[in-house]
């Protein structure tokens, strides 16, 4: 998945930055910090968001689960507040949210 930037000016800078970065002008470590100040960050979804966004994509628990390579039980689990979805899942969800479920399928 290529990265998503906040806007067209952090994307340009960062390319600037992974060029100064190539020469040696900045280490490795700054350049990480750089691409966490960079990336869109993903906000945390609310069990209403999850079920809300399921049902603008039309789809049921068991298929939207498919699409995020999860069980149908963990998509219930989201969507009632048992369990809170994170990493991979949150950012799928994130792209899903944005951009509809074709970005993932």
């Amino acid at each position: 998945m290529a990265r998503q930037y906040r806007s067209e000016a952090m994307t340009s800078i960062h390319e600037t930055m992974e060029a100064l970065q190539e020469v040696g002008a900045i280490d490795k470590q700054t350049m990480r910090e750089f691409d966490d100040a960079c990336l869109t960050p993903v906000e945390p979804l609310s069990p209403e968001g999850i079920r809300a966004l399921r049902e603008r994509e039309h789809l049921s628990q068991p298929v939207f689960a498919r699409y995020l390579n999860v069980s149908r039980n963990l998509v219930s689990d989201w969507e009632r507040g048992v369990k809170r979805p994170g990493g991979p899942a949150l950012r799928l969800l994130t792209v899903i949210e944005k951009m509809g479920i074709q970005a993932i399928a």
